[in-house]
């Protein structure tokens, strides 16, 4: 994900906006239409109820994502994942209310089917609009010329991807800085066009319509000055905020009581995005829970007459937010270590029972996992729980260790399908385990989710540093 992807800000509605917003309403009725034709059933009042109560969710679950916000920077990947994740659920809420209130009687296949012609009608308008949006800008409507100034990476990052996607009508006239850096600008194919001084000239002559003030933090005083006599222009002027210097997570802009603000370290598991992965965790962990219950019972004898102690073991970590929870493990060893100090397992650790290194390696003695994702405790997917004493010794070397505890620990994460899981017996292990499970954080959706989730079929369960 590049810097300028990772930031988000809140637009007004423009034209584009409306008529995407008028067209999602008309292919939602346009598809339970369809589909009433198909079931071979009159368009009752039945059906204006389940209609207007999928539109109503629909918008305000738009409203909660800031879905109708302009698109213009954004890729068309994105927005289709985006409208079709928010026209899911409002599907899944429909037919759950419906099923109170309506004598309406439609099974699964009906739904899925009004999902499957709606998410049809939802590719084809988008792809119309911005296809015809492409051709209007091309002739030179509603095109705006463009300028960066300040040498900073995600200033020249926006202006290259203004660049690689023409079609946004946004022609980057070039770069203005005081401090020359041509080869950077010629790197990223943008015209040095000179100093400030210049900038203003330019500004002043009509050459430019939108300004990015993308420069750093300590010329503050630049800055100030810079915007102020860019008031005597008619540009619109656009600062950039130079957080990209942070280890930042999920940065967006939010404005609290008129206040912009911009969050730093922040979870991705706010609003929609907490009700979505939350219904993933109940769906996914029920149905691994019924198909592996057989396992379960299994492996529970085995270690229960193979050698003595309970067959579950509680371990203490943290959770979320850095909250204790207790971990379920199949026992794995004859000694139960959860204090201030607890030593991690090594190859040939005799600690470990004979049937403890098969589950261990074969990660079988995490299956109870699923029922702390049941509980709330975990997820399917995120950052793996560490005991709390490694915690504490981490915490303190590696820089946003404990920003992995934004989100819910997971039975297995991005870190370990990408080979990091197991004995950290090196710092720079431990560094590299931390540093895909914050790039999980940044990069959070359901569709990485379930990559993940597949990933871990072939990738996730055996290792050789899994002892």
């Amino acid at each position: 994900m590049t810097m300028a992807s990772g930031f988000r800000s809140r637009t007004n509605a423009s034209i584009i906006s409306i008529i995407q917003r008028f067209f999602d309403i008309f292919v939602m009725f346009t598809g339970l239409y369809i589909l009433a034709c198909i079931e071979s059933q009159p368009f009752s009042s039945s059906w204006w109820l389940l209609s207007l109560t999928a539109l109503a969710l629909f918008q305000m679950i738009g409203g909660i994502t800031d879905f109708y916000r302009s698109w213009r920077g954004v890729s068309f990947a994105t927005e289709l994942q985006i409208i079709l994740q928010n026209w899911a659920l409002s599907i899944l809420i429909t037919a759950g209310i419906m099923s109170l209130i309506s004598e309406l009687e439609l099974n699964f296949k009906a739904y899925l089917l009004w999902f499957a012609i709606v998410s049809v009608g939802f590719i084809i308008c988008r792809s119309a609009i911005r296809y015809f949006a492409r051709i209007i800008r091309k002739l030179g409507y509603n095109t705006r010329n463009v300028a960066i100034v300040g040498n900073m990476p995600i200033g020249v990052s926006l202006a290259n991807s203004f660049i690689n996607a023409p079609w946004m009508g946004l022609n980057v006239v070039g770069l203005y800085s005081d401090v020359a850096n041509e080869s950077r600008s010629d790197a990223a194919n943008i015209n040095y066009c000179g100093n400030l001084e210049q900038l203003l000239v330019d500004a002043r002559e009509g050459k430019l319509d939108k300004i990015y003030i993308a420069m750093a933090m300590s010329e503050e005083t630049a800055i100030r000055e810079l915007v102020a006599r860019l008031s005597d222009t008619t540009c619109s002027v656009m600062l950039i905020p130079d957080i990209f210097t942070f280890n930042i997570l999920q940065s967006r802009t939010e404005e609290i009581n008129g206040v912009p603000v911009v969050p730093l370290f922040e979870t991705p598991m706010n609003g929609i995005n907490m009700v979505l992965k939350r219904l993933e965790d109940i769906v996914v962990s029920s149905c691994i829970l019924l198909f592996i219950s057989p396992a379960l019972l299994t492996i529970a004898a085995l270690v229960k007459f193979t050698s003595p102690g309970p067959v579950i073991f509680r371990q203490v970590r943290y959770g979320m937010d850095g909250k204790p929870i207790k971990v379920w493990k199949f026992r794995s060893m004859s000694v139960m270590e959860n204090g201030d100090s607890v030593k991690q397992a090594t190859k040939g650790d005799a600690r470990i029972t004979p049937v403890g290194r098969i589950l261990r390696s074969t990660s079988l003695d995490e299956l109870p996992q699923f029922i702390n994702v049941l509980k709330g405790d975990m997820s399917i997917v995120g950052p793996r729980p560490h005991a709390v004493a490694h915690n504490e010794q981490y915490r303190s070397i590696i820089q946003g260790y404990m920003l992995r505890h934004k989100v819910k620990p997971g039975i297995t994460g991005w870190a370990q399908i990408n080979g990091w899981r197991g004995e950290t017996d090196t710092l720079e292990k431990m560094e590299k385990r931390v540093e895909f499970d914050l790039q999980y954080i940044r990069d959070w959706s359901l569709w990485l989710d379930m990559r993940i989730i597949f990933l871990t079929l072939f990738k996730g369960f055996i290792s050789k540093t899994a002892y």
